[in-house]
């Protein structure tokens, strides 16, 4: 909306400066920061006056849950939201397509979450709604923006490690990346399990794919890097810096011990922003480094049902895999900070794909 202005205002003067992806990505971190600082303690009084006991908590995980975070209100998400949504409208290229197809999975995501979390609270259980419905509703509107997509940037999977070549997968590829979509969206549910876990890795994952949309988007960037460059695509580094300012807004409440907690309205958005973000720029496999904690916390989940439905015994001692370090005697604050350690390494090795070609 600024940028618009400043369109049409002919980006005369100081208003130059709107032309500049940089310059409007650090604009739209410092709103959604400001503004999810702003509507924080008014929004966690409203959702603890509403919740009453709030988020349910798992009986079977650790004790010291029970005692610290019984009664902590759920749907902090809806900060995240309300911060991001407004602050990319305000320094978004309006129309830039593949901003709105990011915002369209963050939103509808987040209002799979919502009703779930919805759900939780009114019968005051973690179970929430089915999760084959879930599923299927997250890959339907994955897959409309995926198809999108894909009608601008191909059905080609790019390859980290190779200058600027792929396999062509035809429509499989539309199925790929609505999986992506869809798969990040749950593995960032499953490791939103204790005070700031989720929450930094993301912004550690969004600032790396705001440095790769950036790189993607610029064609001499692009040449000299061997990547395939995808017009439009450095507009998702306003996205994306929006996401890392509403983060880091929330966080400043979620920080144990937490205030609020962001639900899967928050978590499953959050992933499914990332696996948009993804797929446009064509970083499907490297989404997978970056964003390898998540996908740990999700592969531990699947080998721990697995190993009991086939043997009746359990690899770790509680999964998600965060638990079982708790169960080993790692204090909450130890298990969080070295996992935001790990997330650091992994950004840091997918950002350097980028190079070694």
């Amino acid at each position: 909306m600024i940028n618009l202005l400043a369109y049409w205002a002919g980006f005369e003067g100081v208003l130059n400066l709107f032309r500049y992806i940089t310059f409007r990505s650090v604009g739209a971190l410092v709103t959604a920061l400001a503004i999810a600082l702003v509507i924080g303690p008014r929004f966690i009084g409203f959702l603890r006056s509403k919740q009453g006991k709030g988020q349910p908590i798992r009986e079977d995980g650790p004790a010291s849950h029970l005692l610290t975070k019984k009664g902590t209100p759920t749907m902090g998400g809806l900060m995240i939201l309300i911060a991001l949504t407004v602050s990319t409208l305000l320094w978004m290229d309006t129309g830039n397509g593949f901003v709105w197809a990011a915002l369209f999975v963050t939103l509808g995501f987040g209002a799979i979450g919502f009703m779930d979390d919805y759900d939780k609270v009114t019968k005051n259980t973690h179970k929430g709604i089915s999760g084959r419905t879930r599923l299927l509703i997250e890959f339907f509107i994955a897959g409309l923006a995926c198809t999108w997509i894909a009608s601008r940037t191909g059905t080609t999977l790019y390859l980290p490690f190779l200058k600027d070549y792929g396999l062509a997968l035809g429509m499989f590829y539309i199925a790929f990346a609505a999986f992506i979509v869809t798969g990040f969206g749950n593995a960032v549910n499953l490791t939103d399990g204790l005070d700031g876990l989720a929450s930094m890795p993301v912004v550690i994952a969004a600032a790396a794919f705001a440095i790769i949309a950036y790189l993607v988007g610029n064609i001499r960037f692009a040449d000299y890097l061997g990547v395939h460059h995808v017009p439009g695509s450095g507009e998702l580094a306003v996205f994306a810096a929006a996401l890392i300012g509403a983060c880091l807004g929330f966080l400043w409440y979620n920080a144990p011990p937490a205030a609020v907690f962001m639900g899967d309205t928050g978590s499953l958005a959050l992933g499914g922003a990332l696996g948009t973000i993804a797929v446009v720029t064509n970083h499907e496999i490297v989404l997978i480094v970056v964003g390898g904690l998540f996908v740990l916390e999700t592969v531990s989940v699947i080998v721990q049902v697995a190993s009991f439905k086939m043997t009746g015994k359990r690899v770790f001692r509680m999964a998600p895999i965060h638990h079982h370090f708790e169960h080993l005697g790692w204090s909450e604050s130890t298990v969080v900070i070295r996992f935001w350690i790990i997330s650091i390494v992994l950004a840091l090795a997918g950002l350097a794909t980028l190079k070694l070609r």
